[in-house]
């Protein structure tokens, strides 16, 4: 059993996918993804993990994470595209009812564990 560990770069456009690296039976794959629990793919997750930050601190957060290859777009992309995105998909999936962990974000070197009532 092997695992890719990138799928196509969303910067550079190239796909790393036949790059792959063995598991065994007792691996745990940890997937990061900004649309990881779309219907498609939501029953391959044995436990879910929600990061939760505010719309406003993550366009901030961000812009300045992709100043140096988005430049004086940067704010434009992540409020326009990203955050319209992210919408979208919170309004189609409804991912969060399905969350086993929700994780506050907000202070991003103090994250804290939300309870059940959000």
């Amino acid at each position: 059993m092997a695992c890719a560990l990138c799928g196509i770069d969303p910067l550079t456009q190239i796909d790393h996918s036949a790059t792959t690296t063995p598991l065994t039976a007792d691996s745990v794959l940890i997937v990061d993804g900004v649309f990881a629990f779309r219907p498609e793919i939501d029953a391959y997750w044995d436990f879910r993990i929600w990061l939760d930050v505010d719309a406003e601190l993550s366009v901030r957060r961000g812009a300045v994470r992709d100043q140096d290859w988005a430049g004086s777009d940067a704010e434009s992309i992540h409020r326009d595209r990203y955050l319209v995105a992210e919408r979208l998909y919170l309004a189609e999936s409804d991912p969060l009812p399905r969350m086993d962990v929700i994780i506050d974000n907000t202070v991003f070197d103090r994250p804290r564990l939300m309870t059940g009532d959000r």
